[in-house]
């Protein structure tokens, strides 16, 4: 078990040993980000901006402007909700900016309910030509720091706080977009964000043992969201399910919604997440599996 979050220091210290030019910005938060990490290394290129993430947001990009290639790495409340109105600005003007946010969905468990970020894949899909990364395990977390500084313009990659297990790649690799990561069969079609690797890969793994022969599959890049890809996975899979650590509108479960709605499939869609609702302080598993984001509650769900 390894937690995806403790990796984004390292991930930014490759990119930076690779010859990007990478600037870091923090927010008051760089032992919880692990971005002091590069700040040791790197005092130079790393800023702190205290708690004015909007402020911290127009500086991203106006290095941006300048030609480097800032990281602005926050917990994912903050870094898209509190610095929504300048993050909208900064991808008006197609800005090379890169948003981490750490602590997503109710991976903050008892650390306070308003920190929990169950509204941040919405609140970034919604925004014209930005691009959204969900990497899974720890082991995925330096390409997807590389994948982002490689492409143009805003990106957003959302990294667990919490351990979870680390998926073998000896026969499916990483997904930069999506696939599957099993494919048994048409029964039923998992599709997940990679903060819930472990909820889905428990969902499916009791599933398969149960006889359902399904697909799991990895939404690695949840925007541009590659339909064509989607609807080749799914073809004659009568039930789709979707899990999150988000609210079921407008992250996974809403974008897996539009699609099948404009392309007038009769799949039966479930989409698990939390359903327009606050959550509550706590221990964040057990948050989880209050709002029904775990392995039970999918294999309930697709029974």
């Amino acid at each position: 078990m390894r937690a995806p979050r403790d990796e984004i220091g390292n991930a930014l210290l490759a990119l930076k040993a690779k010859g990007y030019p990478v600037v870091v910005i923090d927010s008051d938060l760089a032992s919880s980000t692990r971005t002091d990490q590069f700040q040791k290394a790197w005092p130079e290129s790393f800023f702190e901006m205290g708690i004015a993430e909007g402020s911290a947001m127009s500086f991203a990009t106006g290095q941006a402007l300048e030609g480097n290639i800032p990281f602005y790495v926050n917990f994912a409340m903050f870094v898209t909700g509190t610095a929504w109105t300048q993050l909208r600005q900064a991808c008006y003007a197609k800005a090379n900016i890169k948003l981490v946010g750490s602590h997503p969905g109710m991976d903050d468990g008892p650390d306070g309910a308003s920190h929990h970020a169950l509204e941040d894949l919405a609140l970034t899909r919604v925004l014209p030509g930005i691009t959204i990364l969900t990497p899974a395990d720890a082991e995925e977390i330096e390409a997807a720091f590389e994948q982002a500084v490689n492409i143009p313009g805003p990106v957003y990659i959302r990294v667990a706080r919490e351990p979870m297990p680390v998926r073998d790649k000896s026969v499916v690799p990483r997904i930069s977009d999506i696939d599957a990561v099993e494919n048994a069969g048409n029964d039923f079609a998992i599709l997940y964000e990679g903060t819930v690797l472990e909820q889905a890969s428990s969902g499916y793994a009791q599933l398969s043992a149960q006889g359902k022969q399904g697909k799991l599959i990895h939404v690695a890049t949840l925007k541009p969201f590659n339909r064509q890809r989607f609807l080749q996975l799914i073809t004659d899979c009568p039930l789709i399910a979707t899990i999150e650590n988000h609210t079921i509108n407008g992250g996974l479960g809403g974008q897996v919604a539009e699609v099948i709605a404009e392309e007038g499939l009769s799949a039966k869609l479930i989409r698990l997440g939390t359903r327009d609702t606050f959550t509550e302080s706590g221990n964040s598993r057990q948050l989880k599996d209050k709002y029904g984001i775990s392995a039970a509650a999918l294999c309930e769900a697709l029974k």
